[in-house]
């Protein structure tokens, strides 16, 4: 909204047309009552009384419809009321009554037409302002800007996007406003915010957060958070990517309250969370004072690693007079705590403002709005990619008519990549601002991913576990999740397509468990998620433990660089568990000469042993190896799948 934001600045000033090549005083017009009723508009829109004002400024024209100040004043009161259609005449009429005369005006109608679509219009207008040889030096930059603005929203109409959008249902959407939606890395859990009205006071209303789940393809009755909402205001919902801690916005009223005695702020705006605890939410707690400030915090978004909060941060809040209105990342530190915000490069952050940011689940592909980059009209709908080397890529507009004119913003994208939700109060719906859902072109969607869900428990008596959830890339050798099980044992993970992960978990008194997903160049389906169901040894004489992410070259023992990440989960373990003493065994398929399977199976547990010992400082007194060979095979030998189980790393617990 720029736009409109310039011309509550331009309003408040207009009546001195610094622009005019008129004597101090003098103006087009000589009708003596008309000159009257316009300088009572003036006074009474001093004192904010808008409703007379332009009642006296119609007035005034219908005395003299060419009084050019006339004209353009109410263009400009127009135009400030979100009324650019009706603006353009006014515009129009003041340039033809004096075409050398307040030259700005020529620039405002630019405006009012690009608000209006009409975009060969702008920016015929803009380049007529750009004609004069003495213009207003702030609005030439912006003048030549625009020009380059109508070209690129020309050449969007040309090119239009699918765009059918459809309305999610009765399940969510009712006679009230919902908007700012959120959703669950598996698709299934939908959150949003939904305005109600209050009772107390005639056209006030609360903002509370609702949930809905999908059964069949079905958006269910959508339920209010009990234990999160409050008689404040609650918005802009983030989930992680279990569902089980939420992020959102919570700003004070005009006497400093969130919401509650136990719902502290800093000032204006703060972003919250909450965590589920056993099905219940907690308490709501303040996000603290690195990431939130006495200036304006909102609309959360947090990465499916658990890593990062993306937010949008406004040093004076919005309106005419906000400055730096931008998206901030914070990163959580591995003590838990929020890291110094670090506001994203410029492909991002414009001179103008940019606000409703979404970290798709991928963690590579962002979504914002924003009114600085190239666009139809008010803010528009962007994408970013994560370059190779961290930095974010340009906005890429997502097109026409998924943008218009207006404000587009609040743009969700389901973890799929194929559907996206926004908020509208297009005709058609249940009332007020409702979600609607739409095909996402294919240029503009995220990375395909997948995600593994599944439930962690005692191996010898089937209990579930609490545990440490970690996921690691294993062609870069560092950790890139970390999440944890739930009281019932249930975890849910995402992962990004084309990459190899190594999984570990831990827990005290468990040995640690290890898998590994290698979807490099692999085709992923969404739809068919990974389950895994892991059971935790108890730490015990006896207790075997696969290896799965020790790498070797075939009929070779030298470990690859892969191995590493699970070597170094394997010294933690030994060195947290100082009385342990282990083998390390190595075993073969079936495939080739005995003997020669029985030396390689030796020197692979060999290599393990000295790189623990050579690397780790593991004591040798505490370690022993063996190979095996194909003398313990887990499964028959006779299929290519079951020989690669065969081919494996364990290690045995010998003493305690």
């Amino acid at each position: 909204m720029k736009t409109l934001y310039t011309f509550l600045i331009i309003i408040l000033s207009f009546f001195s047309f610094s622009q005019t090549n008129l004597p101090p005083g003098a103006y087009t017009s000589t009708n003596k009552k008309a000159i009257k009723l316009f300088e009572e508009s003036r006074k009474l829109f001093e004192v904010r009384n808008d409703v007379e004002a332009e009642k006296k400024i119609i007035a005034s024209l219908k005395e003299d419809p060419n009084f050019a100040e006339a004209n353009s004043a109410y263009a400009d009161f127009l135009m400030m009321k979100g009324k650019p259609k009706q603006a353009i005449d006014f515009y129009k009429q003041a340039i033809l009554i004096a075409p050398k005369f307040m030259t700005d005006n020529n620039f405002y109608l630019g405006q009012a037409y690009k608000l209006d679509a009409q975009y060969e219009n702008a920016k015929q207008s803009f380049l007529n302002f750009l004609k004069f040889e003495r213009i207003n030096p702030n609005l030439k930059s912006e003048a030549e800007k625009e020009v380059k603005n109508a070209d690129f929203a020309i050449n969007l109409i040309k090119n239009p996007k699918p765009f059918k959008p459809i309305n999610v249902g009765p399940g969510i959407n009712t006679e009230n406003g919902e908007y700012f939606p959120a959703i669950s890395a598996d698709g299934k859990q939908f959150m949003f915010t939904r305005a109600i009205p209050r009772k107390d006071i005639v056209g006030a209303f609360n903002e509370d957060f609702y949930m809905s789940y999908r059964e069949k393809n079905v958006w269910q009755q959508a339920f209010p958070l009990t234990d999160i909402n409050s008689y404040g205001n609650e918005g802009a919902p983030t989930l992680s990517a279990d569902g089980n801690i939420m992020f959102f916005a919570s700003c004070s009223d005009e006497f400093g309250d969130y919401g509650g005695q136990d719902r502290k702020g800093f000032g204006s705006c703060d972003i919250f969370y909450s965590q589920k605890i056993n099905g219940r939410w907690s308490k709501p707690r303040n996000g603290g004072n690195l990431i939130n400030s006495k200036n304006w915090e909102t609309q959360p978004s947090f990465s499916s690693d658990g890593k990062t909060l993306y937010f949008i941060k406004g040093y004076t809040g919005r309106g005419p007079n906000a400055k730096d209105v931008d998206i901030y990342m914070s990163e959580i530190g591995e003590d838990g705590r929020f890291k110094q915000p670090v506001k994203l490069n410029s492909n991002v952050n414009s001179p103008g403002e940019e606000e409703s940011v979404f970290i798709h689940p991928d963690n590579m592909t962002l979504y914002f709005a924003s009114n600085g980059h190239p666009g139809l009209g008010g803010t528009d709908l962007f994408m970013s990619k994560r370059q190779a080397n961290g930095d974010w890529g340009p906005a890429v507009n997502l097109g026409y008519p998924i943008n218009t004119a207006k404000d587009e913003n609040s743009l969700l994208v389901d973890p799929a990549g194929n559907l996206a939700y926004f908020a509208s109060s297009r005709e058609g719906g249940y009332g007020d601002l409702d979600i609607y859902q739409f095909e996402l072109p294919e240029d503009v969607r995220p990375e395909k991913i997948t995600y593994v869900k599944g439930k962690i428990y005692n191996a010898k008596t089937k209990e579930p576990l609490e545990a440490i959830f970690e996921l690691f890339d294993l062609e870069k050798q560092e950790k890139v999740t970390q999440s944890f099980s739930q009281k019932n044992g249930e975890f849910l993970v995402t992962l990004t397509s084309n990459k190899n992960y190594m999984v570990n978990v831990n827990k005290e008194g468990f040995a640690f468990y290890s898998d590994n997903f290698i979807l490099k160049n692999k085709v992923t389906d969404f739809s068919k998620p990974y389950v895994l169901d892991i059971p935790l040894q108890p730490i015990d004489t006896g207790s075997v433990i696969e290896l799965k992410n020790i790498f070797f070259d075939v009929n070779k023992w030298d470990l690859k660089p892969e191995s590493k990440v699970e070597l170094n989960k394997l010294v933690g373990f030994l060195i947290k568990n100082a009385s342990l003493k282990i083998e390390v065994g190595g075993h073969t398929d079936s495939d080739g000469d005995k003997k020669a399977n029985l030396t390689l199976s030796n020197n692979r547990s060999k290599s393990v042993v000295e790189y623990l010992i050579n690397e780790g400082k593991i004591q040798a007194n505490r370690l022993s190896y063996k190979g095996y060979g194909d003398t313990k095979p887990k499964v028959k030998n006779d299929s290519p799948e079951n020989k690669a189980k065969n081919r494996r790393t364990e290690f045995r617990v010998i003493a305690k």
